[in-house]
């Protein structure tokens, strides 16, 4: 193994609280030159907001080193020669699709594709409506989804992610949606091209049995579960078998030589 994925919220920190010994060994990836990236679903903040969050944790990271849904959406759209895009993520995020010249709120027809992420609190019924109504508009308007991930452990307890909301979407619209996050496996190519290294050079540590471990393995790459952030024991009984288990990525260090 010559490279890293890694997953934050969950991982690194756990809401606003860093995973203890994770800054420790991110630091020793740095110093042993093993190439590392953060890949995240997260689209309730833009990357500087991320870069800025992991140097409050003590940990140095530029913006390339962040590869997020909102910048593979963008890039997605750009490719299909998309424009206007009604974009349903928080108002930070929706700064990353300010090329495009995104909908206005509130408008319900006009939409090139409606992208769908995680709004939080934002989330209402007639939010969901609106982007009912923006798809059954047109039925060549793509719903695009920033990942697929069904729920994430606040400090509060477990809340709903945008693979909730976008399940709705697809079953009253009637469509499929273009997935441009976690697990889809364009999403960890794209991840595995910025370290410029084979698949099966790759490791990605995760705390989603599905979304970080099943996606980075059905990708070529080996999947690492971490015991911290939404890990349930009964992650490990399942249909998916990780490549190894750890307490937290704080010992990934002591753990390297046997990936």
């Amino acid at each position: 193994m010559r490279g890293v994925l890694l997953d934050l919220d969950g991982v690194v920190y756990v809401g606003d609280r860093p995973v203890p010994g994770a800054a420790e060994a991110i630091g020793w990836l740095e110093r042993e030159g093993i190439g590392h990236l953060f890949l995240t679903n997260t689209t309730s903040r833009p990357r500087l907001s991320v870069v800025a969050k992991l140097a409050g944790l003590g940990i140095s990271a530029g913006a390339d080193q962040v590869l997020t849904p909102a910048v593979a959406a963008v890039t997605w759209l750009r490719s299909q020669g998309i424009t206007r895009p009604a974009v349903f993520v928080p108002e930070a995020t929706a700064a990353e699709f300010a090329e495009l010249d995104p909908l206005p709120d509130g408008l319900e027809h006009g939409a090139g594709a409606v992208v769908i992420g995680d709004l939080g609190e934002g989330w209402s019924y007639s939010a969901l409506n609106r982007a009912l109504r923006l798809l059954m508009s047109d039925p060549a308007i793509p719903l695009v989804a920033l990942g697929m991930t069904r729920y994430w452990r606040a400090e509060d307890g477990l809340r709903l992610d945008a693979g909730a909301f976008v399940r709705a979407l697809e079953y009253a619209a009637g469509r499929t949606a273009v997935v441009v996050g976690k697990p889809d496996r364009t999403f960890y190519d794209a991840a595995v091209e910025a370290l410029h290294l084979p698949a099966d050079q790759v490791v990605m540590i995760g705390d989603d049995i599905h979304t970080d471990i099943e996606g980075a393995q059905l990708a070529g790459l080996a999947g690492v579960l971490v015991r911290t952030g939404k890990f349930h024991a009964s992650d490990l009984h399942g249909g998916v078998s990780p490549d190894a288990v750890l307490d937290s990525v704080a010992d990934l260090p002591r753990r390297w030589a046997e990936l």
